[in-house]
């Protein structure tokens, strides 16, 4: 899926909320089919206004499962983003946005590659 998207103008990549040094587990998988950067202070999470503040209650919750958000962004925010995908034209228009707070649901492949056609120029398609 990600060549296709690739082109229709809409080259993939991924946001994390780890920092760098965290996300090498991800980096070392081969062939991933996109980009992969980090934002551990969330500027871009806020800046697309997806961040989220976790209550001490979430906070206490994450360290029992071994989930330590300080360790793993290397920031005290206590924040992350909802997980969510955009459709961004090169001109910096977002076209298409899905976010669902259940990082479990995610939107259909079929759903993403028609609102990627619909804002593809017919001579990219």
């Amino acid at each position: 899926m990600e060549d296709e998207l690739a082109s229709l103008g809409f080259p993939v990549i991924a946001i994390s909320p780890d920092r760098p040094d965290h996300m090498v587990q991800s980096l070392e998988v081969k062939d991933l089919g996109y980009a992969l950067y980090s934002d551990s202070d969330l500027a871009a999470a806020r800046a697309f206004g997806i961040a989220f503040q976790l209550d001490d209650a979430t906070l206490e919750a994450y360290r029992g499962y071994g989930i330590d958000l300080e360790a793993a962004s290397g920031r005290p925010h206590h924040q992350l983003p909802v997980p969510s995908v955009f459709l961004v034209e090169a001109g910096g228009t977002i076209r298409w946005v899905y976010s669902n707070p259940n990082y479990k649901v995610r939107p259909e492949n079929v759903a993403l590659l028609e609102a990627a056609r619909r804002w593809t120029p017919t001579e990219a398609r």
